[in-house]
């Protein structure tokens, strides 16, 4: 693949660069999308199973559907998207994660500035007293757990449909994204909103958008900069060519 100069260029003098990562990276891990062909939501009921509603209403199945995933989880590890992501941390000023995705890769990658819009599937939270509790708590646990200080139910942390994104990550996020000399857009459609305001905002601000994903997008034709490919393959070499 034929890397645009102006790109390298860019990367080479950024200060401050953005990677905004959505399903896509995490496909290369083998986990599975929720959206698209094959996608999680196409075989499950997203009310039954990511929605405050269907937990009050069967907290034991949606219990048992996140320690499912997080046992699968347990099974995978960064890909080399990742890794190169947080290898830029060595090299450049500023380096964020604004992440759409909830299985903690990224931190397990070492990148060290992560904002989860949707959450950690690694943390859980009582609805009463918001007590937090990592995954190694419940490990085993095969229903849906009572808080030890208030006998409260224990939830997963992330944002279910009809739940806001939190707002104070958000809003840093934004801050972030204006801010930046370059935006990656990484395995992502970056069509669901508010989180595909981001690139939005980055645009705004001045900053250069590339867009990395396996197939075109409905921003593809908006960005300054399109690869198209696996972001396992196309980051190592981008990373290369930074380093040169």
């Amino acid at each position: 693949m034929e890397f645009p100069t102006e790109l390298i260029e860019k990367l080479k003098s950024a200060k401050s660069v953005l990677f905004f990562t959505g399903a896509g990276i995490s496909a290369e891990s083998g986990i599975d999308t929720f959206r698209g062909k094959g996608g999680l939501w196409n075989k499950m009921k997203p009310q039954e199973l990511a929605s405050f509603d269907g937990f009050m209403s069967n907290p034991n199945l949606v219990w048992e559907w996140y320690q499912y995933r997080r046992k699968i989880l347990k099974g995978t590890g960064p890909n080399p998207g990742h890794l190169s992501i947080a290898e830029f941390e060595k090299y450049i000023d500023t380096v964020t994660v604004v992440t759409q995705n909830v299985d903690n890769l990224h931190f397990r990658a070492g990148s060290s500035h992560i904002l989860e819009l949707h959450g950690n599937i690694e943390r859980n939270y009582c609805i009463d007293c918001k007590t937090y509790y990592g995954m190694d708590d419940f490990l085993d646990v095969d229903e849906a757990p009572k808080c030890s200080k208030c006998g409260g139910m224990i939830r997963p942390d992330v944002v279910w449909f009809g739940e806001n994104l939190p707002q104070n990550i958000f809003a840093e996020a934004e801050e972030i994204a204006k801010q930046s000399d370059i935006c990656f857009v990484v395995g992502t459609s970056a069509v669901v909103y508010p989180a595909a305001y981001i690139p939005k905002s980055a645009k705004e601000g001045g900053s250069y958008v590339v867009e990395i994903n396996i197939e075109p997008t409905e921003i593809t034709n908006s960005v300054d900069c399109s690869l198209t490919g696996k972001s396992g393959e196309i980051l190592p070499k981008l990373l290369e060519l930074f380093l040169r």
